[in-house]
């Protein structure tokens, strides 16, 4: 498992993610190029979600970033209605969810869903990438994110 950074929430950009940080640096690069990427074992071709130094299913360390179709399914979701972070207070109502990916549905990508009502949603639907700013108030910057969005 990736080792806890310490400092990470201390951060003058946190909530923001730390687009640097080697295990997820490539998911962040294709972000920012408009693509959805997860790395796959160069050894046996599983998936290495989420970015671990050794892979699951043979322990090889040699790892390929795949550019995915960003088409996937809702696999579970909840609506946040009140802020956990002081950061979060503009964004609420917001539904952070996990999405299966269509090329890899081992993969579950953390996430949002945007561009829809929350009572719209239901398990199991299409939904595709729409890569988006992320950024809060009160924090210097933005991130461009994979959210999701209904098919």
């Amino acid at each position: 498992m990736a080792e806890y950074r310490e400092g990470s929430t201390s951060r003058a950009t946190f909530p923001l993610p730390d687009v640097e940080w080697p295990p997820t640096a490539p998911y962040w690069d294709g972000a920012a190029s408009g693509e959805l990427r997860i790395p796959f074992c160069d050894a046996c071709g599983a998936s290495n979600w989420f970015p671990e130094a050794e892979c699951g299913a043979c322990l090889a360390s040699a790892f390929t970033w795949r550019v995915m179709s960003g088409q996937g399914t809702l696999f579970s979701w909840v609506v946040v209605h009140r802020p956990f972070l002081a950061q979060y207070a503009d964004d609420i109502p917001f539904v952070p969810a996990l999405v299966s990916l269509d090329e890899a549905p081992e993969v579950r990508v953390p996430t949002r869903i945007v561009e829809t009502e929350p009572d719209s949603l239901i398990f199991d639907m299409a939904v595709t990438v729409a890569f988006r700013p992320l950024h809060f108030r009160g924090v210097d910057g933005e991130v461009t994110a994979p959210f999701f969005v209904p098919a």
